[in-house]
Protein backbone atom coordinates (compact mmCIF):
# COMPACT_ATOMS: atom_id res chain seq x y z
CA UNK A 1 0.00 0.00 0.00
CA UNK A 2 1.78 3.18 -1.15
CA UNK A 3 1.50 6.17 1.12
CA UNK A 4 -0.51 8.72 0.24
CA UNK A 5 1.49 11.98 -0.11
CA UNK A 6 4.29 13.67 -1.66
CA UNK A 7 6.35 15.28 2.13
CA UNK A 8 7.10 13.56 5.31
CA UNK A 9 3.83 15.75 6.92
CA UNK A 10 1.49 14.71 4.36
CA UNK A 11 2.25 11.05 4.55
CA UNK A 12 1.37 11.80 8.44
CA UNK A 13 -1.44 13.88 7.88
CA UNK A 14 -3.45 10.84 5.50
CA UNK A 15 -2.76 7.41 7.54
CA UNK A 16 -6.08 6.05 8.67
CA UNK A 17 -7.83 6.80 11.77
CA UNK A 18 -7.23 3.41 13.66
CA UNK A 19 -3.74 3.75 13.26
CA UNK A 20 -2.23 7.39 12.85
CA UNK A 21 -1.52 7.63 16.37
CA UNK A 22 0.58 4.40 16.59
CA UNK A 23 2.38 5.25 13.44
CA UNK A 24 3.03 8.64 14.41
CA UNK A 25 4.32 7.48 17.74
CA UNK A 26 6.53 4.79 15.76
CA UNK A 27 7.91 7.80 13.64
CA UNK A 28 8.53 10.06 16.36
CA UNK A 29 10.24 7.38 18.20
CA UNK A 30 12.94 6.53 14.99
CA UNK A 31 13.28 10.25 14.74
CA UNK A 32 14.37 10.60 18.40
CA UNK A 33 16.83 7.62 17.96
CA UNK A 34 18.10 7.91 14.01
CA UNK A 35 22.03 8.41 14.19
CA UNK A 36 23.02 11.70 12.34
CA UNK A 37 23.45 11.83 9.05
CA UNK A 38 20.48 9.75 7.89
CA UNK A 39 17.03 11.99 6.80
CA UNK A 40 13.29 11.11 5.78
CA UNK A 41 12.49 10.87 2.67
CA UNK A 42 9.62 9.43 0.37
CA UNK A 43 11.33 5.83 -0.30
CA UNK A 44 9.52 3.23 -2.54
CA UNK A 45 6.16 4.76 -1.52
CA UNK A 46 6.93 4.39 1.86
CA UNK A 47 7.91 7.08 4.86
CA UNK A 48 11.43 6.23 4.70
CA UNK A 49 14.49 6.64 6.00
CA UNK A 50 17.75 7.46 3.99
CA UNK A 51 21.56 8.25 3.89
CA UNK A 52 21.24 11.49 1.05
CA UNK A 53 22.90 12.11 -1.94
CA UNK A 54 25.08 14.71 -0.41
CA UNK A 55 26.51 11.64 2.06
CA UNK A 56 26.69 9.30 -0.73
CA UNK A 57 26.62 10.40 -4.25
CA UNK A 58 25.75 6.81 -6.06
CA UNK A 59 22.32 6.61 -4.54
CA UNK A 60 21.02 2.94 -4.35
CA UNK A 61 22.79 0.87 -6.55
CA UNK A 62 19.10 -0.58 -8.11
CA UNK A 63 18.08 3.22 -8.80
CA UNK A 64 20.81 5.61 -8.26
CA UNK A 65 19.03 8.58 -9.10
CA UNK A 66 17.07 7.51 -5.37
CA UNK A 67 18.96 7.52 -1.97
CA UNK A 68 20.40 4.70 -0.26
CA UNK A 69 17.50 3.24 1.59
CA UNK A 70 18.10 2.44 5.26
CA UNK A 71 14.66 1.72 6.43
CA UNK A 72 10.90 2.70 6.39
CA UNK A 73 7.62 2.84 7.88
CA UNK A 74 4.31 1.61 6.13
CA UNK A 75 0.63 1.52 6.75
CA UNK A 76 -0.14 -1.93 4.91
CA UNK A 77 -3.78 -3.57 4.83
CA UNK A 78 -3.82 -5.15 7.69
CA UNK A 79 -0.59 -4.18 9.80
CA UNK A 80 1.70 -1.20 10.56
CA UNK A 81 5.44 -2.38 9.20
CA UNK A 82 9.31 -1.31 9.73
CA UNK A 83 11.28 -2.41 7.28
CA UNK A 84 15.35 -2.22 8.36
CA UNK A 85 18.02 -3.21 6.06
CA UNK A 86 20.33 -3.54 8.64
CA UNK A 87 18.53 -6.60 10.11
CA UNK A 88 18.52 -7.79 6.74
CA UNK A 89 21.94 -7.75 6.43
CA UNK A 90 23.34 -7.82 9.72
CA UNK A 91 23.57 -11.48 11.20
CA UNK A 92 24.47 -10.17 14.86
CA UNK A 93 21.78 -7.40 14.59
CA UNK A 94 19.06 -9.77 13.61
CA UNK A 95 20.15 -12.70 16.34
CA UNK A 96 20.07 -9.13 18.92
CA UNK A 97 16.53 -7.82 17.77
CA UNK A 98 14.72 -11.73 18.01
CA UNK A 99 16.45 -11.94 21.67
CA UNK A 100 15.27 -8.63 22.66
CA UNK A 101 11.89 -8.75 21.31
CA UNK A 102 10.15 -11.03 23.93
CA UNK A 103 11.37 -8.46 26.36
CA UNK A 104 9.62 -5.44 24.88
CA UNK A 105 6.00 -7.36 23.40
CA UNK A 106 3.58 -9.89 24.12
CA UNK A 107 3.06 -10.62 20.58
CA UNK A 108 4.83 -13.15 18.84
CA UNK A 109 7.39 -11.65 16.18
CA UNK A 110 6.08 -11.28 12.83
CA UNK A 111 8.91 -10.87 10.64
CA UNK A 112 10.37 -11.43 7.10
CA UNK A 113 13.91 -10.61 5.65
CA UNK A 114 13.97 -6.85 6.44
CA UNK A 115 10.26 -6.63 7.15
CA UNK A 116 8.56 -6.20 11.17
CA UNK A 117 4.98 -6.62 10.76
CA UNK A 118 2.65 -4.75 13.57
CA UNK A 119 -1.14 -6.06 13.88
CA UNK A 120 -1.81 -5.24 17.05
CA UNK A 121 -0.93 -1.39 17.45
CA UNK A 122 -1.39 -1.08 20.81
CA UNK A 123 2.13 -3.81 20.66
CA UNK A 124 4.52 -1.89 19.01
CA UNK A 125 7.33 -1.74 21.24
CA UNK A 126 8.31 1.97 20.53
CA UNK A 127 11.53 1.74 22.46
CA UNK A 128 13.43 -1.48 20.91
CA UNK A 129 12.59 0.10 17.29
CA UNK A 130 14.22 3.48 18.54
CA UNK A 131 16.92 1.53 20.26
CA UNK A 132 17.27 -0.71 17.14
CA UNK A 133 17.39 2.59 14.53
CA UNK A 134 20.04 3.42 16.73
CA UNK A 135 22.42 0.76 16.66
CA UNK A 136 24.12 1.68 12.75
CA UNK A 137 25.50 4.91 11.82
CA UNK A 138 25.55 6.11 8.30
CA UNK A 139 29.34 5.33 8.15
CA UNK A 140 28.73 1.52 9.29
CA UNK A 141 25.43 1.59 7.03
CA UNK A 142 27.43 2.51 3.88
CA UNK A 143 30.27 0.12 4.89
CA UNK A 144 27.92 -2.69 5.29
CA UNK A 145 25.91 -1.58 1.86
CA UNK A 146 29.24 -2.20 0.06
CA UNK A 147 30.32 -5.02 1.47
CA UNK A 148 26.91 -6.62 0.60
CA UNK A 149 27.49 -5.31 -2.89
CA UNK A 150 31.13 -6.52 -3.12
CA UNK A 151 29.78 -10.41 -2.31
CA UNK A 152 26.93 -10.34 -4.84
CA UNK A 153 29.16 -8.96 -7.75
CA UNK A 154 31.73 -12.08 -6.72
CA UNK A 155 28.84 -14.47 -6.65
CA UNK A 156 27.58 -13.06 -10.04
CA UNK A 157 30.77 -14.04 -12.07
Amino acid sequence: MKAIGTTEAEILTNIPEDRSEAFKTLHNAIMKSLPKGFETAISYGMLGYVVPHKLYPAGYHCKPSEPLPFAAIASQKHSVNIYHMGIYSDPKLLKWFVAEYPKHCKQKLDMGKSCIRFKKFDDIPFKLIGELMGKISVAQWIETYEMGLVKNSKTKK
